[in-house]
C-alpha cells in the first residue's frame, strides 16, 4: 500500500501533499512550524521577464499555466483566494538596462509577455524615471494564507513535529516513523536538507533573503512595481518590498543591518510618497548550484525521496514539480533529467 510521509510543509511539501490528495493517496505531512521560514517569508512573486538580464524565466510557458490552474483550484477548495494575477511594471533602473532592453524586446520569446501600453505611472507615487514596460501573466501568491489554510485542510494528515533523520527508519518492508509505516518518505525541508547525512553531497548554494513590510499611500495603485527593488501593494494598505541576496549568513540566519538598510534606501528612493517601515523578515532560499530544483529517490535508498532547491521561484515551479514527482512515485514515470536527483549523483 502506498502511504507517503512528507517532511516539511513549505511550498514544495504542501504542493506534493495536494497532488497526493487529488489522487486519493494517503499521506502524512510533518512540519516544525517555525514562525519564519523561506516559504512563509517568500513574496510569492511570479513574473515572466526577470532578473538583471531581462530574460524570460526558465520554462515559464510550462510552469505558469500549471501554477495558475493549481492555485485557482486550491483557492476553491479552501474557500478563499490565495493567488492574485496582477499587472507588473518593470522600470529600467540604469543605462545598462536601457541599452539592453530594445534588444531583448526584439527577441521572439520576450514579446508575448510585454503589454503594448506604456506603464503610465503617477509621478506623485513613483519617482522618475518611468521608462520601462508592463508585463503580462504576472501574479503573486499569498504564501502565508496558502500554507496556513492548507494545513487546516489536511486535518489529521498534518502533524507538528521536529523530525531528525535517524528517527525515520528505512527497513526491508518500508519506512517507519514513530511506529507508523509508510511506503516512502519525502524530505522537503529547504536549505536544512544540506544537514541530512543522505543528502550532504547535494551542492547547496543557498542565499539569505530579506523582505520589508511597510506602509505607504499608493493612491489605489495595485500593480506590482519594480525598479531596483520590487513592491507588492496589499489590500490592507501595507506593501512588501524586496529583496536581498546574501551568500554568507549565520546559523540561525539573520539579515545583515547593512543589507536591510540598503533595501530600505532603494524603497524610499523609488517611491515619491512617505514610507513607514513596519518590519523586516529574513529567511534562506534553498538553492542548488547549477540546478533549478532536484527531486527523486536517493541512489541507494529508493524509498527515501528528495524534493528541494526551488530557490526564489518556488511559487511558480512547485505545482508542476509536485505533479511530476507524484507521477514518478505513483505511476513509475521517468523524471526529467534536469531535475532527477540520481542523474546528478556525483558518484
Amino acid at each position: 500500500m502506498i502511504r507517503i510521509l512528507i517532511i516539511g510543509q513549505g511550498l514544495a511539501g504542501t504542493a506534493l501533499a495536494w497532488r497526493l490528495h487529488e489522487r486519493g493517496v494517503p499521506f502524512v505531512i510533518v512540519d516544525r512550524e517555525e514562525p519564519v521560514t523561506c516559504s512563509k517569508v517568500a513574496a510569492g512573486l511570479i513574473t515572466p521577464v526577470t532578473g538583471m538580464r531581462l530574460k524570460v524565466s526558465w520554462r515559464f510557458e510550462v510552469f505558469y499555466p500549471e501554477a495558475l490552474r493549481f492555485y485557482r483550484n486550491i483557492g476553491k477548495r479552501l474557500g478563499r483566494r490565495v493567488f492574485f494575477p496582477r499587472g507588473y511594471v518593470r522600470l529600467l533602473k540604469n543605462e545598462q538596462e536601457r541599452q539592453k532592453w530594445p534588444k531583448r524586446l526584439r527577441e521572439s520569446e520576450v514579446g508575448p509577455f510585454v503589454h503594448p501600453q506604456a506603464p503610465q505611472l503617477d509621478p506623485a507615487i513613483v519617482t522618475l524615471s518611468h521608462e520601462g514596460f508592463q508585463q503580462r501573466h504576472a501574479a503573486w501568491l499569498d504564501t502565508v494564507t496558502y500554507l496556513e489554510a492548507s494545513r487546516r485542510f489536511f486535518g489529521d494528515a498534518y502533524r507538528q513535529a521536529t523530525v531528525e533523520p535517524d528517527e525515520v527508519i528505512d527497513d526491508a518492508e518500508g519506512v517507519v516513523w514513530r511506529g507508523e509505516r509508510f511506503s516512502h518518505v519525502v524530505w522537503a525541508q529547504g536549505w536544512q536538507a544540506a544537514k541530512h547525512p543522505l543528502f550532504d553531497w547535494v551542492p547547496f548554494q543557498s542565499a539569505l533573503g530579506t523582505i520589508l513590510t511597510a506602509k505607504a499611500d499608493l493612491k489605489g495603485e495595485r500593480r506590482i512595481l519594480n525598479r531596483g527593488c520590487w513592491v507588492i501593494p496589499r489590500a490592507d494598505g501595507t506593501l512588501r518590498a524586496g529583496s536581498t541576496y546574501e551568500w554568507s549568513f549565520p546559523d540561525p540566519p539573520a539579515g545583515s543591518p547593512s543589507m536591510i538598510a540598503d533595501l530600505e534606501t532603494k524603497l524610499r528612493d523609488f517611491l515619491a510618497v512617505p514610507v513607514e517601515l513596519v518590519g523586516s523578515q529574513s529567511a534562506v532560499r534553498p538553492i542548488i548550484k547549477g540546478r533549478q530544483a532536484l527531486l527523486g529517490a536517493h541512489p541507494s535508498h529508493p524509498r527515501v525521496v528528495f524534493f528541494n532547491g526551488l530557490g526564489s521561484k518556488g511559487s511558480l515551479r512547485a505545482p508542476w514539480l509536485a505533479r511530476h514527482l507524484a507521477e514518478h512515485l505513483l505511476d513509475g514515470r521517468p523524471l526529467d533529467p534536469e531535475f532527477d536527483l540520481q542523474a546528478n549523483d556525483p558518484t
